[in-house]
C-alpha cells in the first residue's frame, strides 16, 4: 500500500504561459523532511505556492492521499503553510494570529474550544514565543512574525508542513531552535515537512532527501551524502566567483599573486589565518598538509599555492624541499600549528628553518 501523503505526477509550474518548473515527479511519506535547493529564480516558491494550493497548476496533479481533488477545509486540516508573504492583521494579537491555526476545526463563528486553546498554548510553547502572547503582531520584529507564524501552523495539527525560507529572519539560536522543532515534528508526529532553504549547510543537517532545481525541473534528488559531494553543489549554483566545498562551505576567492607569507598549519590550526591573510588582500603559501586535511578544502580555495602530502604517508623530504623554496621566497612565517606528529615531522623542520632564517612570527601579529 502507498504510504506517500502528497506526491506529484508530471507537475507543470508557472504563470501563464510561462513556465517556471516541469516534469515534477516527487512525494513525500509521514515522517519525512524533503527540502528544495537552487539558485534564486529556479522556482522553488513557486513550486511550493503550487503543492499548497495557493497556486493552480499548469499541468499536472497533485495528490494528497491519492486524493486529486480535495475541498479547501479538508486541504487545511492535512497541510500547514508558511510561505514568505507577509500578512498584516490588523488589531491582532500574536495569540490571535495562532489561535486562526484552529480555524478549520472550529464551526462558522470561529469559536475555540478549550481544546482548541489547549492546543494554541502547546503551539506557542513548542515555538518558544508564549512571552509574546499579549503582544500586537503588527509590532513584532521579522523574525519574531516568523516563529508566530509557525506556532500557527503548528497550532493548525497538520500531517503535512510545508515552509517557504522560514529560517530567513531568524537569529543563530532561532535557527537551529527551528530546525530541532521541525525535526520532533516530523519523528515524534510523522509529519511529512516539504521545505526551501538557501542555507545550505541547513538543509544538509536537517534534510532527508534533497531535491535540486535547475533549469526549470529536479536537475538531481538524494540525500545531502549524495547531493553535497565532489563540484555538483558549483554547479547547481553555478559559481564562479569563489568556490564551495561540501564541508567547509563557501570560500571567497582567493588573492592572486607571490606569496608573501608561508603558513605552517595541520589540524585546521590555518584556517583562521588564511582567512585573515585572504580579507588583508595578502597572497600566502601554506604546507605542508596532507590531503585528507580538514583545512586542505580551504586552503586549495584561499592559498596561492599548498605544498601537500599524500593522506596517511609522512611528510616526504621532497615536498619538504619544495615547501622549503616556498618559504624561503617569503618575508615572513606563520606558524599555526601547535603539535607535530610522526607523520608531520617534517613541518617542525620548516619551523626551525623558519626561526633560523628570521622568518618567522607569531599568530597573534
Amino acid at each position: 500500500m502507498n504510504d506517500n501523503l502528497l506526491r506529484t505526477e508530471n507537475l507543470i509550474v508557472g504563470y501563464g504561459k510561462h513556465i517556471v518548473v516541469q516534469g515534477l515527479d516527487f512525494s513525500v511519506n509521514p515522517g519525512e523532511i524533503v527540502t528544495f535547493i537552487g539558485a534564486n529564480g529556479a522556482g522553488k516558491s513557486t513550486l511550493l505556492k503550487a503543492i499548497s494550493a495557493q497556486l493552480a497548476p499548469l499541468a499536472g496533479t497533485v495528490y494528497l492521499h491519492e486524493k486529486a481533488h480535495i475541498s479547501e477545509r479538508e486541504l487545511a486540516k492535512i497541510m500547514s503553510v508558511v510561505l514568505t508573504v507577509r500578512i498584516d492583521p490588523e488589531l491582532m494579537t500574536c495569540e490571535d494570529v495562532v489561535s486562526s491555526g484552529r480555524y478549520p476545526y472550529t464551526g462558522r463563528l470561529g469559536i475555540l474550544s478549550e481544546h482548541d486553546r489547549q492546543k494554541v498554548a502547546e503551539a506557542m510553547e513548542m515555538t518558544h514565543v508564549t512571552e509574546l502572547r499579549d503582544r500586537a503582531f503588527l509590532k513584532l520584529s521579522d523574525g519574531q512574525r516568523q516563529r508566530i507564524m509557525l506556532a500557527r501552523a503548528v497550532c493548525q495539527e497538520p500531517e503535512i508542513l510545508v515552509l517557504d525560507e522560514p529560517t530567513s529572519f531568524l537569529d543563530m539560536k532561532h535557527k537551529l531552535e527551528l530546525l530541532m522543532l521541525i525535526r520532533r515534528l516530523a519523528k515524534e508526529k510523522h509529519i511529512g515537512v516539504i521545505v526551501s532553504l538557501h542555507e545550505l549547510e541547513l538543509a544538509e543537517r536537517v534534510s532527508d532527501r534533497i531535491l535540486c532545481i535547475r533549469n526549470g525541473k529536479i536537475d538531481r534528488t538524494g540525500t545531502p551524502e549524495e547531493i553535497f559531494k565532489d563540484d555538483y553543489i558549483r554547479a547547481l549554483y553555478q559559481i564562479s566567483c569563489g568556490t564551495y566545498h561540501p564541508v567547509t562551505g563557501a570560500e571567497l576567492e582567493s588573492v592572486k599573486g607571490q606569496p608573501e607569507v608561508f603558513i605552517i598549519g595541520g589540524g585546521g590550526t590555518g584556517i583562521p589565518v588564511y582567512r585573515r591573510l585572504q580579507r588583508q588582500g595578502i597572497p600566502f603559501a601554506c604546507g605542508i598538509l596532507h590531503e585528507n586535511d580538514i583545512e586542505y578544502p580551504v586552503a586549495s580555495a584561499l592559498a596561492s599555492e599548498v605544498i601537500t602530502e599524500e593522506a596517511f604517508e609522512p611528510v616526504s623530504e621532497m615536498q619538504f624541499q619544495k615547501a622549503a623554496a616556498v618559504l624561503e621566497k617569503c618575508r615572513s612565517v606563520i606558524c599555526a600549528c601547535t603539535e607535530f606528529g610522526t607523520m608531520n615531522q617534517k613541518n617542525l623542520e620548516l619551523l626551525k628553518l623558519a626561526e633560523t632564517s628570521g622568518k618567522i612570527i607569531t599568530e597573534n601579529s
